[in-house]
């Protein structure tokens, strides 16, 4: 089966006083069709941005440098705005993690489903409206019909967002990109709302690009992750395959931050030293080997692409076929 996204050695720049910054470095990832592909790590790893880069909404100074984004084969990384624009909504849909930042207050959520229904598809008033209702009580919203007149601070935060899952996925598009879609909402929601995406997401055959930093959320929801660290992806694999046996160092590091809630109590927690390194300081070889106990010589001279590791692939020296020098 073909991929549905396929992101190719994609780099991104800002332009700042002091020089260019390069804030993602030859991203490479694939998503296919009906897939959950989960992309975690810390704060400034570059997870928002590349959701950003495949939706189109990077701004000035922001720039896309290298690197090709195809969505079902088709290149959408160098088309014009006018272009991206009706790609998105209709072929990427996009959930944010405020829903409010979605959703125009001064509006109804009827009137705002329907009119994305009417811009992309070529069907009635009517029929958008009934649309949007059979959307509403898809994603969860009691009474859908009668809460399409209700505007959005008429619902709580959950449901909000439920409304936005049905905004997104009102086009029937063939990806959806969630940036962060639980991170505002209680944890006695959050589960409802990771269930939901997946069962309406299947449901519609629709790919979904997961991006948070909870990877509790990536175990329940995803069927392969990748995991980020400044602007590179440092290990993409099956989830299972990455939380249980991790390749990179990173990675382990990342799993043994995350509290024990059976089994032997640990007196503290985990962490990995140090912090991810700013965009003008971005060390030579593995720009994590400052906070790595594994580090040897080659990690502070080369730059490690991904190698194969196991059942996932790891951007690691410690997996090549060399060996230690």
């Amino acid at each position: 089966m073909a991929n549905l996204l396929e992101v190719r050695d994609l780099a991104v720049e800002f332009a700042a006083r002091r020089g260019t910054l390069r804030a993602l470095d030859g991203v490479s990832f694939d998503i296919a069709p009906g897939e959950v592909l989960g992309v975690v790590g810390e704060s400034g790893a570059g997870k928002s941005l590349t959701g950003a880069a495949i939706i189109g909404l990077i701004e000035p100074p922001g720039r896309i440098v290298a690197g090709e984004i195809r969505l079902e084969g088709e290149r959408i990384d160098n088309l014009p705005e006018a272009a991206m624009r009706r790609i998105r909504g209709r072929r990427i849909g996009a959930i944010f993690q405020d829903p409010l930042t979605s959703l125009n207050p001064l509006y109804s959520v009827g009137r705002q489903l329907t009119e994305t229904i009417l811009t992309h598809l070529p069907i009635s008033a009517a029929a958008a409206r009934e649309r949007a209702a059979q959307l509403l009580a898809d994603t969860g919203i009691p009474a859908a019909a009668e809460r399409l007149d209700h505007f959005p601070h008429q619902f709580s935060g959950g449901m909000r967002q439920r409304v936005v899952i049905a905004l997104a996925l009102a086009a029937e598009p063939r990806l959806i990109v969630a940036d962060e879609p639980t991170t505002a909402l209680d944890v006695s929601i959050q589960a409802q709302i990771i269930t939901l995406l997946k069962s309406v997401c299947r449901k519609h055959s629709a790919a979904v690009m997961l991006i948070t930093h909870d990877m509790g959320v990536i175990a329940e929801t995803c069927d392969r992750v990748a995991v980020m660290y400044a602007g590179r992806v440092a290990e993409i694999g099956p989830v299972d395959a990455v939380i249980r046996t991790p390749a990179h160092p990173y990675t382990a590091g990342l799993m043994r931050c995350i509290p024990a809630v059976a089994g032997a109590a640990r007196e503290r927690l985990a962490q990995i030293p140090g912090a991810m390194p700013r965009l003008n300081a971005i060390p030579k070889g593995c720009a994590f080997h400052p906070r790595c106990e594994k580090q040897w010589g080659r990690c502070t001279a080369e730059r490690p692409e991904l190698l194969a590791a196991g059942a996932t692939h790891a951007a690691c020296w410690l997996h090549a076929q060399e060996g230690r020098a």
